[in-house]
Parts: C-alpha cells; sequence; structure tokens
C-alpha cells in the first residue's frame, strides 16, 4: 500500500513526539513509534523498560498492541523514530518484526530514518522481516 510523502512525514512526527513518553531509565535509548491503521486512525507507542529486561515492552509492540485492543486490525504504514542511534537508523528488533508480521501485510510500509543524515528508509514488511511466519505469509 502506497503511503503519501505528508503522510510518512507526519507518521515520523507522531513517533518522534511518542518518544518523549518512553521510559528508559536503563538504556537511555527512547524510542517512539507511530501506527497508521488504514482508516485513518493513528495510534502511537513508546518503549516500556523494566528491571527484568526481559518484561521490557518496544514501542512497535506499543503501538499494536494499544490498537489492536481498541478493535484496530487492518494498518498502512508504521514508523520507528529513535532519538539517538550509534549505527543509523534503528529498526525493530526480531520480537517486533514478528508481532508486526502477524498484523501487517507483506507489503506495508515500515518508515525509519536515519538521524545523524536525515535520509529516509522505507521497507516493506516482507523486507524486514523476509519469508516471516505468520497469516499474511502464509501461502
Amino acid at each position: 500500500m502506497a503511503i503519501s510523502v505528508e503522510q510518512t512525514r507526519s507518521l515520523l512526527n507522531a513517533a518522534q513526539a511518542a518518544a518523549e513518553n518512553a521510559y528508559a531509565p536503563y538504556s537511555d535509548f527512547p524510542v517512539g513509534a507511530a501506527l497508521l491503521t488504514t482508516s485513518g486512525v493513528l495510534f502511537t507507542g513508546v518503549n516500556v523498560e523494566n528491571a527484568s529486561f526481559g518484561l521490557t515492552l518496544c514501542a512497535e509492540r506499543t503501538a499494536v498492541v494499544k490498537a489492536v485492543s481498541e478493535g484496530h486490525r487492518d494498518f498502512q504504514a508504521i514508523a520507528v523514530w529513535a532519538s539517538r542511534r550509534p549505527h543509523g537508523s534503528v529498526t525493530p528488533c526480531g520480537a517486533c518484526r514478528q508481532v508486526l508480521a502477524e498484523f501487517l501485510s507483506p507489503h506495508t510500509p515500515v518508515i525509519l530514518t536515519d538521524e545523524s543524515n536525515g535520509q529516509l528508509r522505507i521497507l516493506s514488511m516482507a523486507e524486514l522481516l523476509p519469508e516471516a511466519f505468520g497469516p499474511a505469509f502464509q501461502r
């Protein structure tokens, strides 16, 4: 599904604004995500860390859980933004990729940006997680 330049910028801005609410006392690495439904509803999420690191929630999964808990299951795009990226643009972790594959189609845009140079990266869900295990990826 195509997404306009205006929608891309809007999603990145929403993800950046959301990151201000992240709870990241251990990593000092706030992340925000903005998930757009096909009906135009926007859900944001942030990473919420925990002293028991395995219980930490990433921004992407937070956004998905908020949307699904409100009855939304069809998504147009997601943007992920992080304030500090020592290695360029941040991409969703493996757990987030699997959760996204459960709800996003293989063609859904995943919008990332490299803070150091401002360049956008837009990957499809299939590029982010090739040969995924999930409903939309089954043959």
